[in-house]
């Protein structure tokens, strides 16, 4: 754009670090070429005519700032993190109840447990998130690779307290996810560097380093699952506790779930909105099973965290399948002949029938993994097959792979 000029933030050390002063001489003396120093509470934007002089000046940023900074917010090895999210204060919420479970031994029963773990995960884009924007004639325009333009709008006009007829968004290609990245976020600081510098497009571009570090993550889950199988090899009894974050907190017209709306001067602290029904999301087993109990605990976690592609489903059915596997063990069955031993759904059992033959034909050997699964317990069927090895040096080899998938009849409208 014509006079566009180019933009980073200087970021704090931690989420929790608050600013306490900025020297803004220094940063000018040592960048004369600076355009605009903008420091709005913890918040610290610089704009400059080229993009080269604006990464330079984010790389060595850090040192005219003096900040508060707060204790580790996690432990650092995945052991201990595991311990300490279970210990977090949780709000539990029965998600299903079918009979009532007991685990008492009796002598014709087997009782087995595990515990499973996801931890956190980053989207890891390969393009870090960028947008644009102007502030002319009391109108702010955005562009901005926002997977939702409307409520983006919204979040913006409650943050910097311009109203909505004001403020124009513009959807445009940029680096996508499956789930929630930084555009939302990097298209809120444009906002606010334009906002104090009237007049001009002002481009931020976040660097990688901005992205995987302050991105929302996928939340870590923690799933223990309890069951107990009669003389025939059947699940009378299953338990499954669940411990998640929320995995939903897109900006929704929510100011709050803006990454700067945590640090400017009117900061918005709340935790953010969300929508923690993706935590438990097939947590329910898709299998017959008597007496059935599923509880979620949700916990307010350490890091940044929103939708990750599929939500709690991903962790969920790793658990469960798993476990089915682990059970098929005890009970001396087959994985394909346990699992369908357990459900009631034609289709359900004609995937895994399928895979069964594929597999066969096709002479895989022992060292194979199954699972399958009904996304969200009412969408798609599919079942998976993996023939797996170890490599000389303990790595694991994926030889060959297989899926059935029952997605319906495609209507093209």
């Amino acid at each position: 754009m014509p006079g566009m000029l180019h933009a980073r933030i200087i970021r704090p050390p931690s989420y929790g670090s608050r600013l306490i002063r900025f020297n803004e001489a220094a940063l000018r003396s040592k960048f004369p070429a600076i355009q605009k120093v903008v420091v709005d509470g913890s918040l610290i934007g610089i704009i400059t005519k080229d993009e080269y002089t604006a990464v330079k000046i984010q790389q060595n940023g850090s040192e005219f700032g003096e900040w508060e900074e707060k204790t580790p917010m996690m432990p650092e090895s995945p052991e201990r993190l595991q311990e300490y999210l279970r210990k977090l204060p949780a709000k539990t919420q029965e998600v299903k109840k079918v009979g009532t479970i007991d685990f008492s031994s009796q002598a014709d029963s087997t009782i087995h447990s595990a515990s499973f773990y996801k931890p956190y995960i980053m989207h890891g884009a390969i393009g870090p998130s960028c947008s644009i924007a102007i502030y002319k004639d009391s109108r702010l325009e955005i562009w901005s690779h926002s997977q939702g333009i409307y409520p983006l709008r919204t979040s913006i006009s409650k943050m910097i307290g311009v109203p909505e007829e004001k403020i124009h968004v513009t959807g445009v290609p940029g680096s996508g996810c499956y789930g929630h990245n930084g555009a939302d976020d990097v298209s809120a600081e444009a906002a606010i560097l334009a906002m104090a510098m009237p007049g001009v497009p002002i481009r931020l571009q976040w660097s990688r380093a901005d992205e995987h570090a302050w991105e929302p993550y996928g939340s870590a889950m923690i799933m223990d699952v309890q069951a107990k199988l009669n003389s025939k090899g059947m699940i009378t009894d299953w338990k499954y506790e669940l411990w998640s974050d929320t995995h939903g907190t897109r900006p929704g017209g929510s100011a709050e779930n803006l990454l700067p709306a945590m640090y400017i001067q009117k900061a918005m602290t709340g935790k953010p909105a969300g929508f923690s029904g993706g935590a438990y999301r097939n947590s329910e087993p898709y299998y017959k099973i008597t007496n059935l109990q599923v509880d979620m605990h949700f916990f307010n976690g350490p890091l940044r965290v929103s939708s990750l592609r599929s939500l709690g489903a991903y962790g969920n059915v790793f658990a469960i399948e798993s476990f089915m596997d682990e059970l098929a063990e005890k009970a001396g069955k087959d994985p394909f002949s346990f699992r369908i031993m357990h459900l009631e759904d034609k289709r359900a059992i004609a995937v895994l029938s399928r895979l069964k033959i594929l597999m066969d034909k096709h002479g895989i050997k022992p060292a194979t993994g199954i699972a399958f699964s009904r996304y969200k317990n009412t969408a798609s069927y599919c079942a998976v097959g993996v023939q797996a090895a170890l490599g000389k040096s303990g790595e694991i080899l994926i030889e060959k792979m297989f899926s059935v998938i029952d997605a319906g009849e495609a209507i093209n409208t």
